[in-house]
């Protein structure tokens, strides 16, 4: 009889093992994959289900999926035995900064982060869960029929309908152009870092404005995306850890995808910037150019991206292809604590598993 690890298939973020893997993009920008295992024995009998990319949001980084919880999403799927690579795409902060917009991750990232870990691993396909701009651009990028191996995707928060809250539209159609001529990007860093006078006088109105916590990148968050008192999340979900935490993941994001994202939220639909001959000029004008089933996460509590922006995109899907994708709304949850809260192991992680395994 074969002994196992007393610990066999639970996994915490000790026992993770990372592997940092330099690749670029189409375009020659410098990216980088995390591919994480675990140092902790499978149950026996735990299926190899081959690889699944998670993409983060813009001017945050991979390790957004891996908080300081007791149990991580990326725990819960090493033991369901996934292969798991996090994706460190141009908007991250572990990265150089740049002027980067959506359509240049969609046509330059995502497809050449598939092709890496397809030929890494050896497997024909792969799944993706992804999260709000990094879920945008994903999406993009299959629906222009630019990444035929992904089988599956969890989408969280918005995806082709960005649809946000009336002073957030204030925010990133005039404020973005009152600011655009004094700085190249905004910043929650701000909060305990300066970057001249600007940096200062922003950080400033925040303090005053937003009296909601004690942590002032978390308030710099809230001002930077969305309209909530916080916007990304409820303070309710998350232990005083991860809040701590968040301190040290977000930094900068650059007015060239803040305005391509202003003209998407006027238009009601994404429109990509720049001339990118591989994108569609329109993206709901004809079927989706995927093969991939997409699953919709919104958390009805969403301050950022209301929930009506996956809702949207689920029935641009469904109305093509009928009974093939699936939306959830999530009750109690908001944005990132969707990943992040201290009850999503049971709450949200179990939604992506379920729709992962599909």
């Amino acid at each position: 009889m074969t002994a196992t690890h007393p610990g066999a298939g639970r996994v915490t973020r000790a026992d993770h093992l990372t592997e940092v893997i330099p690749f670029p993009a189409r375009d020659g920008t410098p990216l980088t994959l995390l591919h994480i295992t675990s140092a902790v024995p499978a149950v026996p009998g735990t299926p190899d289900k081959g690889p699944v990319v998670l993409v983060h949001g813009s001017g945050v980084r991979a390790e957004l999926f891996r908080p300081p919880l007791p149990r991580t999403l990326v725990d819960v799927l090493l033991e369901d035995g996934w292969d798991v690579w996090l994706l460190n795409w141009r908007a991250s902060i572990d990265l150089e900064p740049l002027s980067w917009t959506l359509a240049d991750a969609a046509v330059y990232d995502h497809p050449a982060a598939v092709e890496h870990i397809l030929r890494a691993t050896g497997a024909e396909t792969l799944k993706a869960v992804i999260h709000c701009q990094g879920s945008v651009s994903f999406t993009m990028s299959a629906v222009a029929g630019l990444l035929p191996q992904v089988t599956t995707v969890v989408s969280n928060a918005v995806s082709l309908h960005p649809v946000i809250p009336l002073w957030s539209v204030v925010k990133i159609t005039y404020l973005t152009q009152l600011l655009k001529p004094f700085t190249p990007y905004l910043s929650p860093a701000w909060g305990y870092k300066s970057n001249g006078y600007l940096s200062r006088l922003l950080r400033f109105m925040v303090k005053t404005s937003h009296r909601e916590c004690d942590n002032l990148v978390c308030r710099m968050v809230s001002f930077t995306y969305g309209s909530g008192k916080p916007a990304l999340w409820s303070h309710q979900n998350l232990d005083q850890a991860t809040h701590d935490w968040i301190s040290g993941e977000f930094a900068e994001v650059p007015f060239t995808f803040l305005e391509e994202m202003g003209r998407s939220v006027l238009a009601r639909r994404i429109v990509a910037a720049g001339n990118h001959p591989e994108l569609p000029a329109n993206f709901l004008a004809e079927a989706p150019q995927t093969d991939a089933r997409f699953a919709f996460l919104a958390g009805l509590d969403n301050l950022c991206f209301l929930p009506e922006s996956q809702e949207r995109s689920y029935g641009f899907f469904n109305g093509h292809r009928p009974g093939k994708d699936s939306l959830h709304l999530i009750p109690g949850y908001g944005h990132l604590d969707v990943f992040f809260g201290a009850n999503a192991w049971q709450d949200t992680y179990p939604i992506i598993v379920k729709e992962l395994n599909t």
